[in-house]
């Protein structure tokens, strides 16, 4: 449960497993802090993401805000249906890449 975040080969890999709510808040808060001038992709792993939240949803925007500084894209990938349907009701597959 919480948050891996990994570089490799220019890309920030950040997976999330169980619950993506407050309390990963500080997990989320590190693996943002790994968005460098070497970092040309962020991609934010739902696989194994049950559950999302409004704080969740905050922590993405914030993930965002601080790659377009960086000119960095971000992809979110394999959200399960329900965690995908709270993404595209908040309308985040305007803002990221969903996949």
């Amino acid at each position: 449960m919480g948050i891996e975040a990994k570089v490799e080969f220019g890309t920030l890999t950040i997976r999330i497993s169980g619950r993506f709510d407050f309390g990963v808040h500080q997990q989320m808060r590190e693996a943002t802090n790994l968005v460098k001038p070497d970092v040309t992709k962020i991609v934010v792993d739902l696989s194994f993401t049950d559950y999302l939240d409004s704080s969740a949803l905050g922590m993405l925007l914030v993930l965002r805000e601080k790659s377009a500084t960086q000119s960095n894209t971000v992809e979110i990938k394999g959200a399960h249906a329900e965690v995908k349907k709270i993404l595209e009701i908040a309308n985040f597959d305007k803002l990221f890449t969903l996949s």
